[in-house]
């Protein structure tokens, strides 16, 4: 068999929320029995068919980077983490639906793997606003995923559907919502699987099919005024006020 091409996807997210079951679940397609954490980085990776269907259709292997640690590590660990960063086609963001801080904190994961060794080239978050119309720029395709919805109260999805609404707007990228001991979610057919594929799809497009192939990390600013709360805005709605 022919060597397959392939591109580099990061999933980032707290400790804790479920990224190294849903890489395995994403690759080997089986839920993983007994997940521990992460040090550094773990790789696996998904056999992907581009464009499925159309005379188009290709086969790609596709790298998910499950990097470990926490947004709040001393700056010598966000350091050693960098090295992870290099050369991107495109992120999976993961945060636990029964934390809301995990999923605060994909805004400063998001500025830690796109705003690496780069002199800023543009004000993307300023006072903790996401100016969406410069984001819509960012050429590193983005997917939402929230985990463990199972363990969310019946009373209480809707509220938490409604905050990775809001999430999922902010970053510009479709959401799954899914329970990485369950394989149904991301079954053939369903509306997972194909938020899946064409996330996929759209970081093979961008690597292999534009005139400019080559990952461009996007820079953007992102002041607080704490560990833990946003900053007050000056305009626009502010990330923590989803919270």
């Amino acid at each position: 068999m022919a060597s397959l091409d392939r591109v580099k996807v990061l999933v980032l997210g707290d400790s804790g929320v479920g990224k190294s079951s849903l890489v395995h679940l994403l690759c080997q397609n089986q839920v993983l029995g007994n997940p521990s954490w992460t040090v550094g980085c773990s790789v696996d990776v998904r056999i992907h068919d581009y464009k499925e269907g159309t005379p188009e259709e290709k086969t790609f292997y596709i790298e998910l980077w499950d990097v470990g640690g926490s947004v709040g590590s001393a700056s010598s660990l966000k350091s050693t983490r960098a090295v992870f960063y290099n050369s991107v086609n495109g992120i999976i963001l993961v945060h636990d639906l029964t934390n809301k801080k995990s999923s605060q904190n994909l805004y400063r994961w998001s500025l830690e793997a796109l705003n690496r060794d780069s002199s800023p080239t543009g004000v993307i978050v300023s006072n903790g606003d996401y100016d969406r119309e410069q984001f819509a720029e960012n050429p590193v395709p983005l997917l939402l995923i929230g985990t463990k919805f199972d363990q969310i109260p019946e009373s209480k999805r809707s509220e938490v559907l409604t905050r990775t609404a809001f999430l999922s707007e902010d970053f510009i990228a479709e959401e799954i919502n899914l329970d990485c001991t369950n394989p149904r979610y991301l079954a053939a057919g369903t509306s997972n699987a194909v938020k899946l594929s064409r996330f996929f799809d759209k970081v093979i497009e961008k690597r292999y099919f534009t005139r400019d192939p080559s990952p461009v990390r996007l820079s953007f600013i992102y002041c607080f005024e704490d560990e833990i709360n946003f900053p007050k805005l000056n305009k626009c709605r502010k990330p923590s006020s989803l919270f």
